[in-house]
């Protein structure tokens, strides 16, 4: 279903979102845009509005204030047109054990209005599109929870929406379970906008094209994957020597910001210039200290979370542009 746009690549406009549940605001001014095709990780601890915000753009909680537009249609003043462009697997699958998948899936297609002369259709595209050929005649209840959840994501998809919304879809799963959904969100990324929203920092880098991160209902950083990926690079070594010179005058080399010495011959070093290595190597040389390791140290996905995540500082809505350390 089409309606006019400013931006013909625009998909889905959030713009100030906030819920409040009496005196506890759980989601706080959160505006974001996605694009046609594109797959974003929506990332943050328990807690901390992820769910209330899927909730929200679903159209399945109405925010207290703010704006959400699904393909040029206001959720608000236009629901079923807006529902209509949206596929969404909540955290819990809406799975009922008692059918099959083909009975299940059937009843879905009808609950989204897929014309009868394109059920039949609908239903094998689904069941294709999420390896369930072989499952369609079994009780959903006799499955898998890995099967259960490719399940609710066919259900999400048998209308062939262009935004899919995934809440958690791979808690509970095993790994060789959560590798196949991975891939399975992957895919789905090839003819469709996708929402993933995690705390599991794996699946991000696994299926994401951006990111952004939710901190106590506040979006704190958004940025591309090969972005956050670029955060944690640089910015630490490890060097050593073999005749150290005095820490002070490790100090003295400009870019330095911190210093702590490993052992009689190694230091770890933070810097803030980008052409900090090439100044330790001229002093090395120069004052014949015998560099002979130099260790570019890099932050992994899981420690610019929890720095971002805890830090009391972290600005409230910070991108790539403005964040000083650098992903891997």
């Amino acid at each position: 279903m089409e309606a006019p746009s400013n931006d013909n690549n625009l998909l889905v406009q959030v713009e100030k979102l906030s819920r409040r549940y009496g005196d506890t605001l759980a989601v706080n001014q959160v505006s974001f845009k996605l694009k046609k095709g594109e797959v974003l990780g929506f990332l943050g601890p328990n807690g901390a509005g992820k769910s209330t915000s899927m909730q929200m753009i679903t159209g399945n909680l109405a925010p207290t204030t703010g704006q959400i537009t699904i393909n040029g249609f206001d959720m608000i003043d236009q629901p079923i047109q807006a529902k209509s462009c949206i596929g969404y697997l909540p955290e819990n699958p809406p799975v009922y054990r008692e059918l099959t998948v083909d009975e299940y899936l059937t009843y879905c297609a009808r609950l989204h209005r897929v014309p009868s002369s394109q059920l039949l259709t609908a239903l094998d595209d689904a069941k294709q599109h999420c390896g369930l050929e072989q499952v369609g005649k079994r009780l959903i209840g006799n499955l898998s929870k890995g099967f259960q959840q490719r399940v609710g994501i066919a259900q999400a998809i048998i209308h062939q929406p262009p935004l899919v919304i995934l809440d958690e879809p791979t808690v509970g799963l095993d790994p060789i379970q959560v590798r196949e959904i991975r891939k399975l969100i992957q895919s789905l990324g090839q003819d469709r906008s996708v929402i993933l929203s995690t705390h599991i920092l794996p699946e991000v880098q696994a299926t994401c094209d951006r990111v952004q991160i939710i901190r106590r209902g506040e979006l704190i950083y958004h940025a591309s994957i090969d972005e956050l990926n670029q955060r944690g690079q640089g910015n630490n070594l490890t060097v050593a020597f073999n005749s150290p010179p005095e820490l002070k005058e490790l100090e003295s080399i400009s870019g330095v910001s911190f210093i702590n010495k490993i052992d009689s011959h190694r230091f770890h070093i933070q810097f803030d210039q980008q052409s900090f290595a090439e100044k330790l190597v001229q002093q090395a040389v120069t004052n014949n200290w015998g560099l002979f390791e130099l260790i570019p140290q890099n932050s992994s996905l899981e420690e610019i979370f929890v720095e971002l995540t805890t830090s009391e500082d972290s600005p409230q809505e910070t991108d790539s542009a403005t964040l000083e350390v650098s992903a891997a």
